[in-house]
């Protein structure tokens, strides 16, 4: 039975993907700051209070998760956002919250996972994309898009690191998400508008998931690419938009 690291897993994606590789026989370790045993129970994963910017609780996620088994994979999914603003206006408490977690949570977890796992001889070490890891920008998104171009190029220079041994980095790419994540630092009227194209691109996280565990546990080549939403899906969902009516919000 493979032992799978999943961060963040209390909720969103991460609950999502750990409920599914429960669902295909995974022994799953899931970990947040909050909300864990109450997440672990729903799931029957093994939970871990841990803050992903801290080396020490990281280590302790290992360790926890190395007691039940060889790590086969370790997700890096744990991750926030920002209130949709202009960077210039953005409070400088939330652009810290974010580059931390959606940066140094990753540089963590990669350097914890990638080090016992080399040690190991075996593993993969998967980095969550998000909007922006493509280079793709957009007005309010400027600190969250720069921390997953971040990851991207952690993962991509990683793979490097990690050629000609037993241990692959890999990027998983869900798309575009309904989860409270996305939602949340909308304003009501930012967000009507932003509805029109979200029924377009977007998906629940019960579609997404078995998708993505999947592509977990089938692997990749290092440096490989688990992606949910590709450049065709994006082009023919436009093209059917005025026909292929959508509402992820009914």
């Amino acid at each position: 039975m493979a032992v799978i690291v999943v961060t963040g897993g209390t909720r969103g994606i991460g609950h999502g993907i750990a409920k599914e590789l429960i669902a295909r026989g995974a022994q799953v370790v899931i970990c947040g700051r909050s909300g864990v045993d109450e997440a672990a129970a729903e799931l029957g994963a093994t939970g871990v209070v841990c803050d992903m910017t801290v080396r020490a609780q990281v280590e302790a996620l290992w360790e926890k998760a190395a007691s039940l088994g060889p790590v086969a994979h370790w997700v890096n999914n744990a991750g926030v956002s920002t209130t949709s603003k202009p960077l210039a206006e953005l409070p400088a408490e939330q652009l810290e919250t974010v580059v931390n977690a959606n940066l140094l949570g990753v540089l963590n977890g990669s350097a914890v996972a990638a080090r016992h796992m080399l040690e190991q001889g075996s593993g993969t070490i998967w980095n969550m994309e998000g909007f922006g890891s493509d280079g793709r920008t957009m007005v309010g998104l400027t600190a969250y898009g720069s921390t997953k171009r971040a990851v991207t190029y952690v993962t991509e220079s990683l793979a490097k690191e990690l050629k000609g041994t037993q241990v692959k980095a890999a990027h998983l790419s869900p798309g575009m998400v309904v989860t409270d994540l996305l939602l949340k630092d909308y304003e009501p009227e930012q967000l009507e508008k932003a509805k029109k194209v979200f029924n377009i691109l977007a998906d629940k996280v019960e579609t997404v998931t078995p998708f993505l565990a999947e592509g977990i546990l089938k692997g990749v080549k290092n440096g490989g690419r688990v992606a949910w939403l590709t450049t065709p899906k994006i082009a023919f969902r436009f093209a059917t938009a005025g026909f292929n009516k959508r509402d992820l919000f009914a």
